[in-house]
């Protein structure tokens, strides 16, 4: 049986996936700024490459983990933990450019999935 402890996992797996493997390099109505790539919105926040290097790798292995985690559901609860302190993260980079609150809804709607997924009982 699935339950919306799964769907979480599985919508925010791959929307991880989506973001930071599929629109890298995409123009989207919710980048920081006014920026047009995933490289520069991290500019745009006054962060180093490194960091956005960073930040998408552990979002990637993260995202992996949450798709694990349907079938090894013990490898999901870190795995949304991680992923709900980026989120934290993401808010506040959003919040530092003064950005409109819509560019920060992906952020705070995965912050709010990954927070149900790690607090959720298994």
């Amino acid at each position: 049986m699935i339950t919306l402890k799964t769907v979480a996992q599985i919508v925010v797996g791959l929307g991880l996936l989506n973001v930071w493997l599929l629109r890298f390099n995409q123009s989207t109505a919710f980048r920081g700024g006014d920026a047009r790539s995933m490289k520069e919105e991290f500019a745009i926040y006054g962060l180093p490459s490194i960091v956005l290097y960073l930040v998408g790798g552990l979002k990637i292995v993260a995202a992996v983990l949450l798709l694990i985690g349907v079938w090894i559901p013990a490898v999901a609860i870190p795995a949304a933990a991680v992923v709900s302190v980026l989120m934290v993260g993401a808010i506040l980079m959003h919040l530092k450019v003064r950005d409109p609150l819509t560019k920060s809804l992906p952020a705070i709607s995965v912050l709010a999935l990954s927070l149900f997924i790690f607090l959720a009982p298994m």
